[in-house]
């Protein structure tokens, strides 16, 4: 046994050199360099836990982002996007009272006092060939914090004859925030309670950038 044990030693700093060696990026012939985010196929979608019985969902429709785009090394890539709080929309059934006006007000968002979210990228950290963490500063109701999402590259292509927009490429993300935290703490239940609307925030991104020709 004793004679056995260089050859465990040297398989497990394999494995250890192994599960912290950055992982292959997925080739692709999108080009590097800078691109915007296309507001048509793109989409902001979070919820909060309501009573503890079900997830409520919403959205905000007016977003604007730029990508630095490296795909040879993804982990200099960078993104930068904004996000105007006063196009937060529900389902709420009802003409009165105008829920909205409501989140959007003194009590929650407080939108006419801070009328951009910001997320502004500091660290990209791939974990496999087309994933990656993306931890940034995200400002929020005057409060910066850093945030990070799980993002997923979906392909994308340097230019197609039946897109005029140029290079394309596709993302989605998730991520999870406490409102709390960035001094929004209205409707949050009590300690052991489900009474209310949850601290967590769960968000879901769908965002796809275009580059011109040229």
């Amino acid at each position: 046994m004793p004679a056995a044990r260089p050859l465990l030693l040297a398989a497990a700093v394999l494995a250890l050199g192994a599960c912290h060696r950055t992982p292959e990026p997925v080739k692709t012939d999108v080009p590097a360099g800078t691109y915007k985010l296309d507001p048509a196929h793109a989409s902001l979608v979070f919820r909060v836990n309501h009573l503890g019985m079900s997830h409520y969902t919403a959205r905000f429709t007016r977003l604007d982002a730029t990508l630095e785009l490296a795909p040879k090394s993804p982990a200099a890539s960078r993104v930068n996007a904004t996000v105007d709080p006063r196009s937060l929309e529900t389902d709420y059934p009802l003409p009165e009272p105008d829920f909205d006006a409501q989140l959007t007000g003194p009590d929650w968002l407080d939108a006419a006092r801070y009328p951009a979210i910001s997320f502004r990228t500091t660290k990209v950290e791939p974990t496999g060939p087309d994933t990656a963490e993306v931890t940034g500063d995200l400002t929020l109701h005057g409060v910066t914090r850093p945030v990070t999402l799980n993002a997923r590259y979906n392909g994308g292509y340097a230019s197609h004859a039946m897109d005029p927009s140029g290079a394309r490429i596709g993302f989605s993300a998730t991520g999870s925030l406490n409102r709390s935290d960035f001094g929004i703490s209205a409707g949050i239940p009590a300690k052991g309670s489900t009474f209310g609307v949850s601290d967590e925030v769960q968000m879901q991104i769908e965002a796809e950038f275009t580059r011109p020709k040229g």
